[in-house]
C-alpha cells in the first residue's frame, strides 16, 4: 500500500543515514560502508565480469544485470583477502546494501552507478578467523524495494579467485505487495516476514517477488501501472526505473532457466480490496484463479500457501479487533483447486495448503502508523509461517545462528525498579 502523494519523498528518504525508531534516532544504524576504488589497469586485482559462472544471483536479475522486486542478491565464494565490485549505469544513487562474510553479521553500504567498492580487506571481521586459502561466502542483498544496482563485475585479490558455491536444494517463492515487500520495515527488504521466512530457514534459495502498492489483479493501483497477474511473469516489477529501462516491454521471466519452487505463499489482495481501485470481489476472484494457474503451469508440483489477508485493527468498544479482507473469495480459491478431480491442461496437482487465518498472530500494537507491520510484527509473522511449513511440509530448520533481521538485539539489564 502507498500513496502517490507520499511516494517522491519516499523515493528521497530510502536510503537516508538516519533510523528513527519511535521519533528516537538509532546510533550507527549502517555501519560497514565500503571505500570506493579503482581496479582498472590494476595488477594487483583479478577482474570477472558480470556473467562470470561462478556467481549466484538471487532474486530476479534482467539480462542487463540489474537487480528488481524485493531483497535480491549475489553469493559467491572467494579466496584471498580482498573484494570489490562494480556498479553499472543502472545503479540507483545511494541505493543501500547489506553485505557479509559468512556468518558475520549484516553490515550495510550506499552505492552508486559506474563505481567500484571494496567490501573485503584483511582487516574485515571473518576474513581472518578461517585458515588461510580457505573458501569464504560473500553475499549482498539490496534492501531498498524501490532500487536497484547494476552489476558490472566483481574482483579479487590477484592471489585469490571466485568459487561457484551449490545451491541450496529447495526453493521458495514469496509473490506479494508492500506488506511482502518490507515497506516501512526498518532494513525494508531486509526487514519483511517475506525475508524472515525464507533466510529463516536458513538451508533454501527463495525470491521476493513484492512490490509496494500492486494488486492481484491487472490493474493500476498506486501508480502500478499492472497487477500480478502480468507481472509475475516478468523479470523486472513495476517502478518508475523499471518503465524508463523497459518500457511496455518488460523481459518475461525465464522460469526454466531457474530451479522450481517448491512452495509458493501468495500474500495479495490489501490493495485490491481498497475502494480507490476499484477492484470488484468478483474480479478479485478470478484474478486469483488467474495467478494459480499461471504458478502451476511453469511449477506443476509446488506447494502453494495462500495467506489469509489481515487488514488492520480498529477500537470495537473497549477493546481492539482485527479486520480481514476478501475472506470468502480466498476461502473459494482454495476450495476451487482442491477439488478433487481437478485437472488443467492435463496435469493433476497436489493440491493446496492454506493458512486460513492469522487471526491471533498480530496484534494492534504490531501495525506502526503508516498501516504496516512494526519488524516485530514481521517477525511474529515469519515465525507462525517458519513453524507452518515445517510442520505441514517436513521442511527442516538449516538457520544456526547467524542474523536474520539485523538490529533486534534488544535488552534490559536493569534489575532494581
Amino acid at each position: 500500500m502507498r500513496a502517490l502523494s507520499i511516494f517522491a519523498t519516499l523515493l528521497v528518504t530510502l536510503t537516508s543515514a538516519e533510523i528513527l525508531q519511535n521519533g528516537q534516532r538509532r546510533e550507527n544504524p549502517y555501519p560497514g560502508q565500503a571505500t570506493s576504488i579503482s581496479v582498472q589497469g590494476n595488477s594487483t586485482w583479478k577482474q570477472y565480469p558480470a556473467s562470470a559462472s561462478e556467481l549466484s544471483y538471487k532474486g530476479r536479475w534482467d539480462s542487463k544485470y540489474i537487480s528488481w522486486w524485493s531483497a535480491p542478491g549475489l553469493v559467491f565464494g572467494f579466496t584471498g583477502d580482498n573484494v570489490a565490485i562494480s556498479f553499472g549505469n543502472y545503479t540507483d544513487e545511494g541505493v543501500l546494501l547489506a553485505y557479509r562474510v559468512d556468518g558475520q553479521d549484516w553490515q550495510f553500504s550506499n552505492v552508486s552507478a559506474n563505481a567500484t567498492y571494496e567490501f573485503i580487506m584483511p582487516g574485515t571481521t571473518g576474513v581472518n578467523l578461517t585458515a588461510a586459502n580457505a573458501t569464504r561466502r560473500f553475499e549482498f542483498r539490496v534492501t531498498n524495494w524501490a532500487y536497484g544496482v547494476q552489476l558490472a563485475g566483481v574482483s579479487t585479490s590477484a592471489d585469490g579467485s571466485l568459487v561457484k558455491l551449490p545451491d541450496y536444494p529447495l526453493t521458495l517463492e514469496i509473490i506479494g505487495d508492500s506488506l511482502s515487500a518490507g515497506q516501512y520495515a526498518t532494513y525494508e527488504g531486509i526487514s519483511s516476514y517475506a525475508w524472515g521466512l525464507g533466510e529463516g530457514f536458513g538451508n533454501v534459495e527463495f525470491s521476493i517477488t513484492a512490490y509496494p502498492g500492486i494488486c492481484l489483479h491487472d490493474s493500476r493501483c498506486y501508480g502500478n501501472l499492472r497487477g500480478q497477474t502480468y507481472q509475475w511473469l516478468h523479470t523486472s516489477d513495476t517502478s518508475g526505473r523499471a518503465i524508463e529501462i523497459w518500457g511496455e516491454n518488460p523481459e518475461p521471466w525465464n522460469f526454466a532457466a531457474h530451479p522450481a519452487a517448491d512452495i509458493v505463499v501468495i500474500n495479495l489482495g490489501t490493495n485490491d480490496n481498497n475502494t480507490a481501485n476499484n477492484i470488484t470481489s468478483s474480479e478479485y476472484y478470478t484474478s486469483y484463479i488467474q495467478l494459480v494457474n499461471e504458478v502451476h503451469s511453469v511449477w506443476p508440483a509446488a506447494q502453494i500457501i495462500l495467506i489469509s489477508l489481515w487488514n488492520g485493527f480498529g477500537p470495537v468498544q473497549s477493546t481492539y479487533a482485527q479486520g480481514g479482507a476478501f475472506i470468502p473469495e480466498i476461502q473459494q480459491v482454495y476450495e476451487y483447486f482442491n477439488t478433487a478431480n481437478y485437472t488443467t491442461n492435463g496435469m493433476s496437482f497436489h493440491g493446496l495448503a492454506i493458512l486460513t487465518s492469522v487471526l491471533g498472530i498480530l496484534q494492534h500494537n504490531d501495525i506502526g502508523p503508516q498501516y504496516h507491520p512494526t519488524d516485530v510484527g514481521h517477525i511474529k509473522v515469519a515465525s507462525h509461517l517458519l513453524q507452518y511449513i515445517k510442520l505441514t511440509f517436513g521442511w527442516v530448520f538449516g538457520a544456526t545462528g547467524p542474523e536474520v533481521q539485523h538490529d533486534t538485539l534488544y535488552w534490559n539489564d536493569e534489575q532494581n525498579y
